[in-house]
C-alpha cells in the first residue's frame, strides 16, 4: 500500500501541553513510516491549511520533536476560526480538498477543543461528499476541561495544579499580612459556562479554613448579599479570606458580569474582570483593602509546573490519533475512560467527532457544596488524580529551555486563497 502524508493541526486557545500531543502524533507516526510518509503541520492551525502555509516536520530532528513534551505554547501556531457547514461555504471545503490533493495528505489530525471538534467533524464528512478519500481524527484539548465523552481533557490537569498552587501560596502571603494590610485576595480564573478551573483552585484547601475561603462558580448565580455576608463571617474567623472566581460568573439575570461586548472568532463574548469587579465590590460594602489578580494566560502556559499525569495523557493521545487513522477509523477522537480513583488507573477509549461537537460538559451540582461557594469531597476525589506528578522541563542559566521548531515551510503547489 502506497503511504499517505498526514497534517496536523493546533487550534484555539493553547496549553502547557498541546505540544505533547503534537510529538505524540510525529513520534508515531514515524514508526509507521511504511502507512505514513510525512507529517505536515497547518501553520496557525486550520488557516495554515486553506492557506497552504504547510510546514515539514521532517526537517526536525528527534532530539527537538521530544523536547516538544517539556515546551509550553502552540509550537506550530494556532487560531480561532470557526468553518461553516458545505452548504453555507463550499469554497473552503474545496479549497481544504485541493490542498490535501495537492500534498497528498490522506491523514488530517486536529488538536483542539469543543469547536475544533465541530471543525474535525465536518472535515471528516468533506472528503466522501467531495470524493477525496480522507480520515480525519480530532485529538481532545482544552483547559476548560468541558469537552464531552472524555473523562478529563489535556492541558486541564496543568492549569489545575497551577491555579491551585498559585491561590495556595497567595493565600499564605495574605494571612501574614492581613492584620496591617490586605484582608481579601481575589483570583480571576479562565471557565466561561464550566466551573472546573475554579473548582481546581479548591484543592488547595486541605481543611475549613484554608485558602481559598470562597469559589464562585459560572454554575452558580452570584448573590451579592449572600457574598458579602460570606466574606465578612471569614474576615471575622480566619483574619483574612481568599476568593477564587470564574470568568464567566453569572448574575441573578444570566448574564456575564464582566461582558465586554465584544465577540471572539467563534462568536463567544469576550470577558474579563470579574476578579476586579469582585474585589471593588468587597471595598464598596466592607472597606476591607484588598488585591486582585487575573491569571489569564500565565494559567495556561505554566509548564515548569505541569501535572505529571497531564503530560503523560496528552502525549498518549495524540498516539492513538495515529493508530486510529491507520485502522482506518474516521470522524473519531480518542478520549480518557477512568477506570478507577485509588489508585487512579484510566485507559484510552473512542469517541465519536459528532456526540463531543459544539457539546459543553458542566460541572454536576454534586460537586459543588451546598450553599454554593466550595467544592465537595466528590469533586475533590475526581480532580486529585489529574494534578499528581511533577514533570519538569529542563533548566538552564535559571530558567526553563523549552526548544523553538525549525517550522520549515513546504513548497507551495497551489494559487493563493483568500479567507
Amino acid at each position: 500500500m502506497k503511504s499517505k502524508n498526514a497534517l496536523y493541526a493546533q487550534s484555539g486557545g493553547v496549553t502547557a501541553v498541546i505540544n505533547a500531543s503534537a510529538a505524540g502524533v510525529i513520534e508515531t507516526a514515524r514508526r509507521y513510516r511504511n502507512r505514513i510518509g510525512k507529517v505536515y503541520a497547518g501553520r496557525d492551525g486550520i488557516i495554515g491549511v486553506l492557506t497552504e502555509d504547510l510546514i515539514d516536520t521532517s526537517k526536525e530532528s528527534a532530539s527537538a520533536i521530544g523536547r516538544l513534551i517539556t515546551t509550553p505554547g502552540g509550537a506550530f501556531g494556532s487560531c480561532r476560526y470557526k468553518l461553516k457547514g458545505l452548504d453555507e461555504n463550499r469554497a473552503h471545503y474545496e479549497r481544504l480538498i485541493d490542498v490535501f490533493r495537492a500534498h497528498g495528505i490522506g491523514y488530517f489530525f486536529y488538536n483542539g477543543g469543543n469547536d475544533s471538534a465541530d471543525t474535525a467533524w465536518k472535515i471528516s464528512q468533506v472528503g466522501e461528499k467531495l470524493g477525496y478519500p480522507l480520515i480525519c481524527v480530532g485529538i481532545p484539548k482544552t483547559v476548560d476541561n468541558d469537552l464531552a465523552i472524555t473523562d478529563n481533557c489535556p492541558g486541564f490537569g496543568s492549569v489545575a495544579k497551577y491555579v491551585a498552587t498559585s491561590i495556595r501560596e497567595a493565600g499564605f502571603d495574605v494571612a501574614s499580612m492581613a492584620k496591617t494590610s490586605t484582608r481579601v485576595f481575589v483570583m480571576e480564573v479562565m471557565g466561561r459556562h464550566a466551573g472546573w478551573i475554579t473548582a481546581a483552585c479548591g484543592l488547595a484547601a486541605d481543611k475549613a479554613g484554608d485558602a481559598p475561603q470562597i469559589l464562585l462558580f459560572p454554575e452558580i448565580q452570584f448573590d451579592e448579599d449572600k457574598f458579602i455576608a460570606r466574606v465578612r463571617q471569614v474576615v471575622e474567623r480566619e483574619g483574612y479570606c481568599a476568593v477564587a472566581v470564574s470568568e464567566g460568573l453569572r448574575n441573578k439575570e444570566g448574564k456575564f458580569l464582566s461582558e465586554t461586548g465584544l465577540k471572539d472568532a467563534f462568536g463567544h463574548s469576550q470577558l474579563g474582570g470579574a476578579g476586579e469587579i469582585i474585589a471593588r465590590l468587597v471595598k464598596e460594602r466592607l472597606g476591607y483593602k484588598y488585591h486582585w489578580a487575573l491569571a489569564d494566560y500565565l494559567q495556561r502556559a505554566a509548564r515548569h509546573i505541569a501535572s505529571k499525569v497531564d503530560v503523560e495523557q496528552s502525549y498518549k493521545l495524540g498516539a492513538a490519533a495515529v493508530k486510529l487513522a491507520i485502522a482506518g477509523r474516521n470522524a473519531v477522537m480518542p478520549v480518557i475512560e477512568r477506570i478507577s480513583n485509588k489508585p487512579y488507573r484510566w485507559r484510552i477509549a473512542v469517541a465519536n467527532l459528532a456526540d463531543v461537537a459544539n457539546k459543553e460538559k458542566m460541572m454536576p451540582r454534586d460537586f459543588i457544596s451546598e450553599d454554593g461557594f466550595h467544592i465537595t469531597q466528590k469533586c475533590r476525589v475526581y480532580l486529585s488524580p489529574l494534578i499528581q506528578g511533577e514533570a519538569p522541563p529542563p533548566y538552564k542559566n535559571g530558567l526553563p529551555d523549552y526548544v523553538k521548531l525549525k517550522n520549515v515551510p513546504v513548497a507551495k503547489k497551489l494559487p493563493a486563497f483568500k479567507i
